[in-house]
C-alpha cells in the first residue's frame, strides 16, 4: 500500500483538522466530515493516523542527551494553579549564568513535542523551563485529545497566572542570569504576547501564531516581539495589522515573519502540518533573537 504523503492530503483535510484542534468541532464531527475525504487508498484510519501526532519518531533532543540536563521540577503558582510542574532544562558543563527561556504548550498540556522544544533550547545555550498547565488536573494525559480536554477546565487568565509564575522562578533560579523571554505555540503564543502585557520586564517574546492581546492590553507592552505567523492561517493573521498599529505607535520594537504556504503549527514536526524549511528558518530567528535580546544584557 502507497504511503501517504502531505501531498496526498487536500487543504480542507488541514483546515478541518485546525477546526479539531482549537476545539470547534469535537471528535465526532471531525470524523464524520474526514471521512468525505475517504477515497480509495486513502481510507477514514488511515487519515486519522497520518494527521495524528506521532511523538515517537519526532523527538530531535533525547532526554538523556549528554549536552544538557533536563529534569522535571514543581514551582508554585500563588495565583493560578498552585503547584505546576515543569521541564527544566540546560546546558551541561557552564558555569556562567545563562539566560532563560519559558516554553509554553499549545492547548493540550505539556506534550512529548513541547518537552523536545525545551530541550533544543538548552542546546543552545539558555535555562528553559516549560511548565504544564494541566497540573491541577494530573498533568498531560497522554495523549493530545484527552489534554485539549482538559485544559478546557481550566480558564485561560488563571493558566496565564501559571507562566508568569514560571518566569519569576526562573528568573531567580541560581543559574539564570536573571533575564528571561518566552516563546509559545498557538495557546501558548496568546500566552507569550499576553506575558509581555502582564511583565514589563520581560525580556522577548516569541509568540508562534498566537492571538493578539486586545488594543488597551497591547498598549502596556514594551517588550520586543519576534511574531512567527503562518501564510495560511488566516484566522490568526488577521489580527496582526492592529496588532502592529498600536507596537508601532509606542516605538514597540518589533517584527513579524509570515512563511507563505503553510499552515498553522507548522514549527510542530510531529504531525502533517509541519513544514521543515519553515519550522528551520523560524527557529534560527527565534534562537538568534533571544540571544541578541536575552544576553546582551
Amino acid at each position: 500500500m502507497k504511503k501517504i504523503t502531505k501531498e496526498d492530503i487536500s487543504q480542507e483535510v488541514f483546515d478541518l483538522y485546525d477546526d479539531y484542534a482549537h476545539n470547534k468541532i469535537d471528535r465526532r464531527g471531525f470524523v464524520e466530515k474526514l471521512s468525505l475525504f475517504a477515497v480509495g487508498t486513502l481510507t477514514l484510519p488511515s487519515l486519522l493516523s497520518f494527521m495524528s501526532p506521532n511523538y515517537v519518531d519526532s523527538i530531535l533532543i533525547q532526554p538523556e542527551d549528554p549536552r544538557i540536563k533536563s529534569g522535571f521540577i514543581t514551582y508554585n503558582s500563588d495565583k493560578g494553579g498552585g503547584p505546576i510542574k515543569g521541564l527544566l532544562s540546560q546546558p551541561t558543563g557552564t558555569k556562567k549564568k545563562l539566560p532563560g527561556i519559558i516554553v509554553v504548550h499549545e492547548n493540550r498540556g505539556l506534550n512529548p513535542y513541547i518537552e523536545d522544544v525545551g530541550r533544543r533550547g538548552a542546546v543552545e545555550g539558555f535555562i528553559t523551563l516549560a511548565p504544564d498547565a494541566l497540573s491541577p488536573l494530573g498533568g498531560y494525559p497522554g495523549t493530545d485529545d484527552a489534554g485539549r480536554e482538559l485544559q478546557k477546565k481550566r480558564t485561560r487568565e488563571e493558566m496565564l497566572e501559571d507562566f508568569i509564575a514560571a518566569y519569576h522562578f526562573l528568573k531567580s533560579h541560581k543559574d539564570c542570569n536573571g533575564h528571561v523571554g518566552v516563546v509559545g505555540f498557538c495557546f501558548g503564543g496568546w500566552i507569550a504576547n499576553m506575558m509581555a502585557v502582564k511583565i514589563p520586564e520581560l525580556g522577548a517574546a516569541v509568540p508562534y501564531y498566537g492571538g493578539q492581546p486586545t488594543a488597551a492590553e497591547a498598549e502596556m507592552i514594551k517588550t520586543p516581539i519576534l511574531a512567527q505567523y503562518a501564510g495560511l492561517d488566516t484566522r490568526v493573521n488577521e489580527g496582526w495589522p492592529a496588532y502592529e498599529t498600536i507596537l508601532k505607535k509606542n516605538n514597540v520594537q518589533h517584527v513579524a515573519y509570515f512563511y507563505d504556504g503553510v499552515n498553522h503549527g507548522f514549527h510542530n514536526n510531529t504531525t502533517p502540518r509541519y513544514d521543515e524549511k519553515a519550522a528551520t528558518l523560524s527557529w534560527t530567528r527565534t534562537i538568534d533573537f533571544f540571544k541578541k535580546e536575552l544576553k546582551k544584557k
